[in-house]
């Protein structure tokens, strides 16, 4: 090995370990973001007299709303980890309060979608624009670039924890079966 050699792996270690550095400092800080995300989601279901899983059931509505794929209520359920049963109850008791509204899917009539009612969009809007206000002021000083890497950052990180939930949920399922064969 040249001299130019060893140099050249000791600075690919050193790369090496910095990115993992810079890999465990992100996924800190997603975990850290995760916490306050919950905290804030807790206080806008108390002060909507919202249970947590109807916070969750909106939170997966509005993302899906956000990204034109509506979700049905069958969806919603394996999202949430619930059985049609417990899916339905939900359902029914966020449409009462007006935080939800079914509507038949225009392409496939026999599919019912679930999106937000206004009633509860506004309560949202209400609680989420300030925090909204506030994310925007912290990011302020950061550039265009450093917010597109951020955001291409992040969808990858998304994509790739949406792939793991797909894979547990097959094997959620082939487990389920094995159990109901004996």
């Amino acid at each position: 090995m040249t001299d130019s050699d060893a140099t050249a792996a000791a600075h690919s270690a050193d790369a090496g370990s910095e990115r993992a550095a810079l890999e465990r400092e992100i996924g800190a800080d997603l975990r850290a973001l995760t916490a306050v995300s919950d905290q804030l989601g807790h206080i806008f279901a108390r002060s909507n007299s919202l249970r947590p899983n109807d916070f969750r059931a909106l939170l997966h509505i509005a993302t899906a709303e956000y990204e034109g794929v509506p979700l049905t209520p069958g969806r919603l359920g394996t999202l949430m980890g619930m059985s049609s049963a417990a899916v339905t109850y939900l359902v029914e008791r966020m449409i009462e309060s007006g935080h939800l509204r079914r509507a038949g899917d225009e392409s496939d009539r026999r599919r019912v979608l679930l999106y937000h009612d206004e009633p509860g969009r506004a309560a949202a809007e209400d609680f989420f624009v300030p925090v909204g206000q506030s994310t925007r002021a912290a990011i302020a000083d950061f550039g265009v670039d450093d917010l597109r890497t951020t955001h291409r950052v992040l969808s990858a990180i998304i994509e790739g924890l949406g792939q793991h939930f797909d894979a547990l949920g097959a094997v959620s399922r082939d487990q389920a079966e094995r159990t109901a064969r004996g």
